[in-house]
């Protein structure tokens, strides 16, 4: 078993209000299946109280998936959820350039916003390991 906790039930719980745009699937690591909520708003909401009983399993798939380091997987996940538009989470991975493209851009008129959510956590695993 692994004692690797990147990512929190609640963090999980709070983007999963905003599940029928596939939030929390994002989070969990799980893009498909995160777009096709974004584009389905939940899968016409019945996946997204469906997933309200499977977020601790993804919660589980997620610590076993991803690894720790001085980059706060929820940090950066809250911060892309409610201040992705400002770039605040690409300050936070250092990315100080794109930050400023974001701040200055509303998020590349929100294009970057929806690449971040697919590659975010690749982002942060990255961060470190010291490639960002």
């Amino acid at each position: 078993m692994n004692n690797n906790d990147t990512h929190s039930l609640l963090v999980g719980y709070l983007l999963w209000i905003f599940g029928f745009i596939g939030a929390h699937r994002f989070y969990y690591g799980k893009p498909i299946s995160g777009t096709i909520y974004f584009f389905t708003l939940g899968l016409f909401f019945i996946g997204w109280i469906v997933d309200l009983f499977l977020i601790p399993g993804m919660d589980r798939q997620a610590g076993e998936r991803f690894k720790s380091g001085r980059v706060d997987y929820n940090i950066a996940w809250l911060l892309l959820g409610f201040l992705g538009v400002l770039g605040v989470h690409r300050f936070y991975l250092g990315k100080w350039i794109t930050g400023l493209v974001y701040l200055l851009t509303a998020g590349i008129f929100g294009i970057g916003i929806l690449y971040d959510f697919w590659t975010l956590n690749t982002q942060v695993s990255d961060a470190n390991r010291g490639m960002a």
